[in-house]
């Protein structure tokens, strides 16, 4: 195989995914760049843990889930079921609509989603590790291979790959894609995953690979009951590149992503420009620890959760840019919620009634001070004096002798 540096313009942009590691981050040793660097059949591996990881508190998180249990589906280029972060049964059978078998990928994008979620860890030499560690992906491939338009595979075959992620009993479905489409079957298919109780979450957008770079509503995670994502960078600031409007409603990292590089080890990707794709992963495997700390609950309680206890300036504000905040898994699991927190409403719960506020009058007017007719009174007398004294030093200068 003839090796091939993964660029910026490579076929994975096709998908949002933004392939880097020409250049190690700043405090990076230099002893790591070569390794960060994505090279088709070279297997190498990344010892820096994700920094998404220390910002969503995951470390923190898994003494209470490690998603153990929990099948999150990957509608997207299949996963390298070979790569070793992934060992047996990790990776399930799958199912491709593109030919092939599901747990290959041309691509890389989707490998580096499952990476993401749900990388074992593998010791010393590699810091990737999943968000939800001990969770199963379902690879659900409805675009790639070596030939074909991926954006008209992903247009004929989304809506049969969310359906198909029900059927086989997905827990969560990943949907690391978007578009400006209010497609019907795909909206009929995300309406069944979430009469199943499913907790599906998609990409809110991103700018650079968009045919339409405005913002405004994006599909699926525009149709209702799906968590729509993203992008943000460091201070939890949602790049540009990310899609504004009202699908989204949470925010997670996506740039400086360290994970899973099809059959080869690891690889650092998005380093230029954060992408929502990765931001819904990490969003995907928080919602797979909700699932299996709280496994009666439904999928608007653990949106629910994961929106309300979520890292933002305003507790009683969502926008369009951040949603309700940065995700926050560890406190999501950890918080006593009711509807007197603020922020979404919880399920079930009455909307909010606020009253308008109380508007009072303050008068301005000056007060009456009661020492004033002392004051004048004293001013004058003070005014008397000064005259009486000028007056007589002015007499006794006329009377002075004039000198011979």
């Amino acid at each position: 195989m003839t090796r091939r540096r993964i660029g910026i313009a490579a076929t994975l942009g096709a998908l949002g995914l933004v392939a880097s590691g020409l250049v190690a981050p700043a405090g990076t040793p230099a002893a790591h760049a070569e390794a960060r660097a994505c090279t088709e059949g070279q297997t190498r591996f990344v010892p820096d843990a994700p920094p998404a990881l220390a910002r969503l508190g995951a470390t923190q998180s898994w003494p209470l889930a490690t998603g153990k249990g929990v099948v999150v589906a990957i509608v997207d280029s299949g996963v390298s079921a070979n790569n070793i972060h992934f060992p047996r049964g990790s990776v399930l059978p799958g199912k491709s609509f593109v030919g092939g078998a599901a747990t290959t990928d041309e691509n890389g994008h989707g490998t580096a989603l499952a990476g993401i979620i749900a990388a074992r860890d593998i010791g010393e030499k590699s810091g990737v590790i999943g968000v939800a560690k001990d969770s199963q992906i379902l690879p659900v491939k409805i675009t790639g291979g070596e030939g074909g338009d991926e954006e008209q595979q992903r247009s004929a075959n989304l809506a049969k790959g969310i359906a198909y992620a029900v059927s086989a009993g997905a827990d969560v479905i990943n949907l690391s894609l978007s578009t400006t489409s209010n497609r019907p079957d795909v909206r009929a298919a995300i309406a069944s995953a979430v009469r199943a109780g499913i907790v599906v979450v998609a990409s809110g957008g991103n700018r650079e690979q968009a045919a339409e770079t405005k913002d405004g509503l994006r599909f699926p995670a525009g149709y209702s009951g799906v968590i729509g994502v993203a992008a943000s960078g460091p201070n939890d600031v949602v790049s540009e590149n990310s899609i504004r409007g009202p699908q989204v409603d949470l925010a997670a990292p996506g740039d400086n992503v360290i994970t899973t590089f099809r059959s080869w080890g690891d690889c650092v990707f998005s380093e230029a420009q954060q992408s929502s794709s990765y931001a819904t992963a990490y969003v995907s495997g928080a919602a797979a620890l909700l699932r299996q700390a709280f496994p009666k609950a439904t999928s608007a309680d653990i949106t629910y959760r994961l929106e309300a206890t979520a890292s933002r300036g305003s507790r009683t504000v969502r926008d369009n840019v951040s949603g309700w905040g940065v995700v926050q898994p560890y406190e999501a699991m950890t918080a006593v919620l009711d509807n007197s927190v603020a922020g979404p409403v919880a399920p079930g719960a009455a909307p909010r009634v606020t009253s308008p506020p109380k508007v009072s009058t303050i008068d301005l007017t000056p007060a009456r001070d009661p020492r004033a007719p002392d004051r004048a009174a004293v001013q004058w007398l003070l005014l008397g004096v000064a005259a009486t004294v000028l007056g007589l030093a002015m007499a006794r200068m006329l009377r002075k002798p004039t000198e011979s």
